[in-house]
């Protein structure tokens, strides 16, 4: 069962639809029901990354503020889809629990002569069978109202409460007063998200010693979360170094050890040797595993986890097993993922699977691979999905053939 970081039970909240307007190549893009394990396909500059920014986006404006976020991807003049002149618009449809309302978040965002501003946003949801959708919170450049209390319905009043400043996020802010539950639900939600940009040069580093509960984004902390598990979750930990392991042939163990400077040392003992390895000469590939079964095996998972490109420096006979690893822990998380590996792909499933490319006007299109005219009777017939990619039956998202976009009329929507 997954916990929430307070060590409550909880199930994990679950995201149906992303609709993505006006956010670099993403002028008009829709994801609906979307898998616990969703995986985008597709050629370079098709807008994986951009997807998956869109997520990295949204957390950096709910834990640094909407202004951190838009200037650190250089405002509207980066950020916004070329020759367009509407506001970005970010939507996601998600259940809190399962067979739980609905609920839709609508955030467009824009900017003036003072900067970023939140030109609209909104909650919304429907009450009982029949009833119809109404938004239980309604905001536009700082001002509006919201109705208060655990299930907020149609005919409740609705308070004015006006923000600081228009650049403030409402859902963030009244999201901080327990009056308001479902607001504080979707904001506790966003803030746990883990969207990881892990770098194989940073978890070879040696931070000051003090255990830490969850990889940062970078995996700057990766000794201080193995120091956690160690004091915290040993047997935890002992199944995470069992699993890696099986992946690396004479792995013993990893020890994070503090030393007399204060630092953290990560050391990893083959089996061979009695003398550990210091992590900053062990291999890319064993550190990168390393730093993904942590995420994946948090006692205490985030209810939403991101990872670009996991194949970059692994063996690719690892990844179809990476690849369960992840539909195993999209039962305690919601995952995306990025990748151009067939070999992960053979891990996969039609429903998982969206593969990006390019239209003719250079925005970004997006389809579900089950709904490729051929591919689910292909892999009924007992093909893998990264052979029929490499093969060319998509007939989408090839970057050697009209730049990754359609060559036939097909069954894709």
């Amino acid at each position: 069962m997954n916990q929430t970081r307070g060590g409550q039970p909880a199930s994990p909240a679950r995201i149906e639809r992303l609709h993505v307007q006006n956010y670099r190549a993403l002028k008009d893009v829709e994801l609906r029901d979307l898998t616990p394990l969703t995986v985008l396909l597709g050629p370079n500059g098709s807008g994986k990354s951009t997807v998956f920014d869109v997520f990295n986006f949204l957390s950096e404006c709910f834990q640094f503020g909407l202004r951190h976020a838009w200037d650190r991807r250089g405002r509207a003049k980066e950020l916004k889809t070329r020759g367009q002149d509407g506001p970005v618009v970010i939507e996601i449809k998600y259940r809190e629990k399962p067979k739980q309302p609905i609920i839709t978040y609508h955030l467009a965002i824009d900017e003036g002569a003072r900067g970023p501003f939140v030109s609209e946003e909104w909650l919304a949801w429907q009450r009982g069978r029949f009833g119809r959708p109404f938004r239980f919170l309604d905001y536009k450049k700082g001002q509006g109202k919201v109705i208060s209390g655990d299930m907020p319905e149609e005919s409740d009043q609705r308070i004015d409460k006006a923000l600081r400043s228009p650049d403030l996020i409402a859902v963030n802010t009244l999201g901080q007063f327990a009056d308001h539950p479902r607001v504080a639900a979707l904001r506790e939600f966003i803030t746990d998200w883990y969207v990881s940009y892990l770098s194989i040069d940073d978890t070879r580093g040696q931070p000051d010693a003090g255990p830490q509960d969850r990889l940062s984004k970078t995996g700057d902390n990766l000794p201080n979360v193995v120091q956690y598990l160690q004091e915290q979750h040993p047997d935890h930990l002992e199944r995470i170094f069992s699993t890696l392991r099986r992946r690396i042939p004479r792995i013993e163990n990893v020890v994070a050890d503090p030393m007399l400077d204060g630092r953290l040392l990560l050391q990893i003992k083959d089996a061979p040797f009695d003398q550990p390895v210091l992590s900053r000469f062990a291999s890319d590939g064993t550190l990168k595993l390393l730093a993904y079964l942590l995420v994946l095996h948090d006692p205490q998972p985030p209810q939403f986890i991101g990872i670009e490109e996991p194949e970059n420096f692994l063996h690719p006979r690892l990844l179809p097993d990476l690849a369960e690893e992840c539909r195993a822990a999209a039962e305690r998380s919601q995952l995306l993922v990025t990748t151009h590996s067939p070999f992960f792909l053979n891990g996969l499933r039609p429903e998982e699977v969206r593969v990006l490319y390019r239209n003719d006007r250079g925005y970004t299109q997006a389809v579900r691979a089950a709904n490729i005219q051929g591919v689910s009777e292909f892999m009924e017939a007992g093909s893998s999905m990264g052979n029929l990619w490499l093969e060319g039956h998509f007939g989408v998202g090839d970057p050697l053939v009209n730049s990754g976009a359609p060559v036939s009329k097909g069954r894709m929507r």
